[in-house]
């Protein structure tokens, strides 16, 4: 009985034991599972990090190279007066001090190095034997590119389109971006594909991994041509374009996991109990990490693929769901794209400030979801939208555009204050598996054009006949290049601005007029917008505002007037230009009145505002034209630095109706002679219209009932007449 009794105490002596160890080995197991998940979790992480920065960085080298690429200087001091100092000066080694880039070439058009800077040295381009195989397929790449005239990539922010890779160069991982010098105003005339290029070389090894490692606290960070560096490191590969690894980043990786366990391990051994609640406790923490750091990367996954303001998929999602979308279509199923534009948007950013226009950004999305639920909606720019709309047909597409427009037309409300925008829409419809997401994408975007180019709020399905349209614009833009170089096409028309009272002509108003030689005239309201939109509105204005300058030394007693686009006025060189046109031509400061727009008050970076004030300050008057369309108000008006209101044709000619501009004209001049400022009106066609102006205060008048816009040579008749009349009375 005793041998028996001794072992049932043995017996129960090693039960709780053994239940103490099944209990600590279980725990330890599952602490040791949550440290490995979150290891896992942590590695991850820092994989994407290593590649998110290193695309970062192609994107901002290829941003530092413009700030001296597109530049009139750098065209002259590469191509036209070669100049190696001051190349080396603002395209060489200031690359390096300012913007610690690694080396920077000068291409000719004929792939040859005339200027080499390289870690510190710089000569005749010997030290470009060890880049060129690295470096002449991107120049050749885009050179191609150049001569097509592709600008694929270039929007407000990318000025111009550029090559870029990951590439290694004798044994070292390197960044080289390609980009050409070319003319930032568009005064000095480059043969496509002949340019000059800008090379720059970013080394990716030395200071560039021992400031990321400080940056982002990777451990013994290196770079190697292999994986080949131990178990125990972390690797990321450093993937060129093609797709082909040029190498690999490796470090001792972060492990939040097996810190913890080193720290708990003794712990166990000690006490199961206090270690069964510790280790309990710790398991808790570890996998609350654990999920919170998988929450972190969800959502990095989702910040990765959705837009961030509405929450709506961006550009990457879009080319994949459409992709998508076209490779699972049957033979004979279609799919639609819809490409969204929204009407007067930069109008409520500009006049009511971003953050509304984000607030207004966000109830547009909501609307979209509601009304296009069925389909798949991205967010692929400031306020363009796309929908993919799979297994449809073209007039259910048109009922859904209807049902769009309608809801983003009806006015929103932020802050109480009603906002009205529209919606115009671009539509391709693609049968089948073998459509070009690509094609359908372009021709979505031409048939958005055509919406626009109607009327606004409205859409177009693409046609064929679409294409034609476009390539008749291309060459409408050409055959504008081609006037403005050829100077014998283009003429000043000027419109006499009559005093109400004495009904004398007290002004002349400039507008410019193109005669095309095939075509004949083409109405100013086509043209003008087409050369703000093609980057020759500059080389418009300053021809405009010569002629102006020649017409008032003719006649001394007459002030001109000159209309001035906000982008324009919003160059910084834009003061010089009128100081200059005015000293050449001897005409007094005063005698010249810029007529703008509110757009051109409302620009954050402030340049319009400079050079109005530098112009005032020299004594250049200034017009708002237009007033009473847009966003304009009477609060807006008792803060207005300009001279003179040019009231817009639209309240005139609602003078016979009910309710119409009488009483706005009225207010208008009131608020504007109290503030000190002169008052025209615009659209005179009446001498009732006339009357009733004069009656109301109005300073000066103008319209086709008082003269049309008449050249110089009928001018100079029409002031004769003018003058013989005064003698005679």
């Amino acid at each position: 009985m005793s041998f028996v009794s001794g072992r049932v105490a043995v017996f129960r002596w090693l039960m709780p034991l053994a239940i103490a160890m099944a209990l600590i080995g279980g725990i330890y197991l599952a602490v040791r599972w949550s440290a490995q998940q979150s290891d896992a979790v942590a590695i991850e992480r820092q994989q994407q990090l290593v590649e998110l920065v290193i695309s970062k960085m192609q994107g901002s080298i290829a941003h530092d190279q413009e700030s001296v690429t597109v530049w009139d200087d750098a065209v002259r001091k590469v191509s036209l007066e070669w100049d190696a100092g001051w190349v080396d000066s603002n395209l060489g080694s200031w690359m390096h001090s300012y913007f610690r880039h690694d080396g920077a070439f000068v291409i000719s058009p004929d792939r040859k190095p005339v200027f080499a800077y390289l870690d510190g040295r710089t000569d005749d381009g010997g030290i470009f034997r060890n880049i060129a195989p690295a470096a002449m397929p991107l120049v050749a790449k885009l050179q191609e590119r150049l001569a097509a005239g592709d600008e694929a990539g270039t929007s407000d922010q990318v000025l111009s389109i550029g090559e870029s890779d990951l590439v290694r160069i004798e044994g070292r991982p390197a960044i080289v971006s390609a980009k050409p010098i070319v003319s930032d105003t568009g005064d000095i005339v480059q043969e496509p594909g002949r340019e000059f290029l800008h090379l720059a070389i970013r080394f990716l090894d030395d200071d560039f991994l021992t400031g990321l490692g400080a940056d982002y606290g990777f451990e013994d960070l290196r770079f190697s041509v292999s994986p080949d560096l131990g178990r125990n490191r972390s690797y990321a590969p450093i993937v060129r374009s093609s797709g082909e690894p040029i190498g690999y980043f490796s470090w001792l990786p972060f492990r939040p996991g097996a810190a913890v366990m080193k720290a708990t391990a003794p712990v166990l051994l000690i006490s199961g109990l206090l270690l069964f609640t510790l280790t309990s406790g710790l398991s808790v923490v570890l996998r609350r990490r654990s999920r919170r750091l998988q929450e972190s990367q969800a959502e990095l996954n989702h910040l990765a693929r959705h837009d961030p303001l509405t929450g709506l998929a961006n550009r990457a999602s879009f080319n994949q769901s459409l992709a998508q979308a076209v490779a699972s279509s049957a033979a004979d199923q279609a799919n639609a794209l819809l490409y969204l534009d929204l009407d007067r948007f930069k109008q409520v950013n500009d006049t009511l400030g971003h953050p509304v226009g984000d607030r207004l950004m966000v109830a547009v999305a909501k609307r979209l979801m509601e009304t296009a639920s069925a389909g798949v909606i991205s967010r692929i720019g400031g306020d363009e939208f796309t929908i993919v709309v799979e297994r449809t047909r073209q007039e259910e597409v048109e009922k859904l555009c209807d049902s769009l427009i309608a809801a983003i037309r009806q006015p929103f409300e932020i802050d109480g204050q009603p906002i009205l925008i529209g919606l115009s829409i671009g539509v391709a419809v693609a049968t089948g598996h073998d459509a070009d997401p690509v094609e359908i994408t372009r021709k979505a975007d031409i048939a958005l054009y055509h919406a626009k180019s109607a009327g606004r709020n409205r859409y177009a399905v693409f046609g064929p006949h679409m294409d034609e349209l476009i390539r008749t614009k291309r060459d409408l833009e050409q055959d504008l290049r081609a006037a403005l170089h050829a100077g014998n096409q283009l003429e000043v028309f000027y419109q006499p601005v009559y005093s109400a009272q004495s009904r004398e002509i007290s002004s002349l108003e400039a507008l410019v007029r193109w005669r095309h030689p095939s075509k004949g005239a083409i109405a100013p309201d086509i043209f003008v917008p087409l050369a703000e939109t093609a980057g020759l509105i500059d080389r418009l204005g300053a021809f405009v505002l010569k002629e102006a300058c020649s017409t008032a030394r003719e006649f001394p007693s007459l002030d001109i007037a000159v209309n001035v686009s906000a982008i324009e006025l919003g160059q910084r060189h834009y003061a010089a230009q009128v100081f200059s046109l005015l000293r050449q031509f001897g005409v007094e400061p005063w005698r010249l009145e810029l007529e703008i727009t509110e757009t051109a008050l409302l620009d954050e970076a402030g340049v319009c505002e400079k050079n109005i004030t530098a112009l005032r300050d020299f004594g250049v008057k200034f017009a708002l034209d237009d007033f009473g369309t847009g966003f304009s108000s009477f609060g807006r008006l008792q803060r207005l630095e300009v001279d003179r209101i040019k009231i817009d044709r639209s309240f005139v000619h609602a003078f016979d109706r009910p309710g119409g501009g009488v009483a706005v004209v009225q207010s208008i001049v009131g608020v504007a002679h109290a503030k000190g400022l002169r008052i025209t009106a615009e659209g005179v066609e009446t001498e009732e219209q006339s009357e009733i102006l004069r009656n109301l205060g109005c300073d000066e008048l103008q319209g086709f009932h008082l003269s049309k816009p008449v050249p110089k040579s009928s001018l100079r008749q029409l002031l004769g007449a003018e003058t013989a009349k005064r003698t005679s009375s």
